[in-house]
């Protein structure tokens, strides 16, 4: 019954952002862009997403102290970006999980959920630099400007401050009691729990080499995403813009955490296009929805790729994956029990 109604919800959410964009498009104009489309921007692009997926396969391997050889994690992670995208709730990092599993020897399935949550978090930092730049340095009011640059100070120095208290433990502790004696409500919430996965999944950022090297391939495949998406815009537009690209590029990575249907159809491109909005670019909307879509194709285009090509690595069929995902769900499950 959840599933059905994530699954509704997002099919109703999808329906509405493609409602909007359909009603302010000029079809004739939509037609006339891609006519005039500059389509071999898309072929440097695809390179640099794929350069991109490289450094985030080196940054996983990291993470996992080397657990899997380089092209095993880059194939599991691709299978994983590529279910993803097709099913909603992240199953692919649960499908991650298990194929880690079949390595030889295997990896544990909370040592592989360790790193997705350094990943995730990783990743929400990079998102935030991304949207913070884009503020301060866009044609928006001088309150959005100062929030941006408020959130490139303020969003480093809290993931450096989680990253300590991960080896202070007492500490955490501590503060979690005296905020829920003063917020009653949050003890309805296995706060202690969910304070201790969380912290256990930053622990091996607390040493200074691990964090420096997740820090730098997590900078670097932002960089190359920035950059292919950077590039792209000269499919339909005579200028590009850094702001812009950082500002629609981080959008879209906010949208993908929004239930919608199938790889957040509709979503997607309405982040992208209310970015575009802030900027020169949002006029006129067939171009800037023409261009939305062609971001979500070449990023879905990718993913398929790479995805595909992971499956066929691992040598393993979808009810194979599915199956072993279940499997993947019962052992996550019994372990959180006996804790």
């Amino acid at each position: 019954m959840r599933h059905w109604r994530i699954g509704t919800l997002g099919l109703v959410v999808s329906l509405v952002a493609v409602y909007f964009m359909v009603s302010e498009i000029d079809f004739k104009l939509l037609g006339q862009a891609i006519e005039q489309a500059r389509w071999v921007y898309i072929v440097p692009c695809v390179v640099l997403l794929l350069v991109g997926l490289i450094t985030r396969g080196l940054r996983w391997q990291l993470l996992l102290n080397h657990a899997l050889p380089f092209w095993r994690a880059f194939h599991i992670m691709n299978v994983a970006y590529l279910v993803n995208g097709v099913l909603p709730l992240r199953i692919g990092e649960i499908a991650r999980m298990y194929l880690a599993t079949r390595a030889q020897p295997p990896v544990p399935v909370f040592q592989t959920a360790s790193t997705i949550i350094i990943e995730r978090l990783l990743d929400l930092l990079g998102v935030v630099m991304l949207l913070a730049l884009a503020l301060t340095v866009s044609p928006l009011p001088v309150e959005l400007q100062s929030v941006g640059l408020l959130m490139g100070i303020a969003a480093p120095m809290g993931f450096v401050v989680a990253v300590v208290l991960s080896r202070k433990r007492g500490v955490s502790h501590r503060v979690l009691v005296f905020l829920t004696a003063r917020m009653p409500f949050l003890k309805r919430f296995d706060l202690v729990t969910w304070l201790d996965q969380f912290l256990d999944g930053l622990e091996p950022l607390a040493q200074l080499r691990t964090l420096f090297f997740a820090l730098f391939w997590t900078a670097l495949s932002w960089g190359f995403s920035v950059l292919a998406g950077y590039v792209l815009m000269y499919t339909f537009y005579d200028e590009a813009s850094w702001a812009a690209t950082a500002l629609y590029i981080a959008a879209a990575a906010f949208a993908i955490a929004v239930p919608a249907t199938l790889a957040s159809l509709g979503v997607y491109e309405g982040a992208i296009v209310l970015a575009l909005q802030a900027f020169e670019y949002g006029e006129p909307a067939a171009v800037a929805v023409a261009f939305a879509v062609t971001v979500h194709f070449v990023n879905v285009f990718v993913h398929s790729i790479t995805g595909v090509i992971g499956f066929i690595a691992e040598g393993i069929t979808i009810e194979q994956l599915s199956a072993g995902v279940e499997n993947a769900r019962q052992e996550m499950k019994v372990g959180h029990e006996s804790r």
